[in-house]
């Protein structure tokens, strides 16, 4: 993380670089890029003016204004999955794949807000206990499976 990214009003900063690409909202922009990971994000909108903190920080702030934080916190596994597992779900959790499993599911648990993290914890133990397909790779926050494992709230 840059130190120049924290200069100034960053919010402002990190909200001209989304209009400036033609998206109304930073929601918006994320969801075009459903796969990327949140330093891809910030790079794509900022450089090194924006950061990964930054670009999640303004992400939950939006869901949560919309009542849409399950949806965001499905999203932020696809980027996790991505990013640690680029071939998908592994065929066999070896201990050199359960490794794997374990950097996605621990990067994923720690952009948890508190709100979800019971949740969160219980995708994460059913998935061990009964693994997706081998080569399981959503492509975002819809993916059936994901809906399963995480549907969103009903009021």
């Amino acid at each position: 993380m840059s130190g120049h990214s924290w200069e100034g009003n960053w919010k402002s900063r990190l909200y001209e670089c989304v209009r400036a690409r033609g998206y109304d909202s930073l929601s918006a922009f994320a969801e075009a890029h459903p796969t990327l990971p949140l330093a891809e994000l910030a790079s794509q909108l900022g450089g090194d003016g924006i950061n990964a903190v930054q670009v999640f920080t303004g992400l939950v702030a939006e869901a949560e204004r919309h009542n849409r934080l399950t949806r965001l916190i499905r999203g932020q596994f696809v980027r996790e999955l991505w990013e640690s597992l680029p071939d998908g779900w592994p065929a066999v959790l070896d201990e050199e794949a359960r490794l794997e499993v374990a950097v996605v599911l621990g990067s994923w648990s720690a952009y948890t807000p508190l709100t979800h993290e019971q949740r969160v914890k219980q995708v994460m133990a059913s998935l061990l206990a009964t693994p997706p397909p081998s080569g399981w790779r959503p492509l975002g926050p819809d993916d059936a499976l994901l809906l399963t494992l995480l549907p969103d709230e009903t009021a």
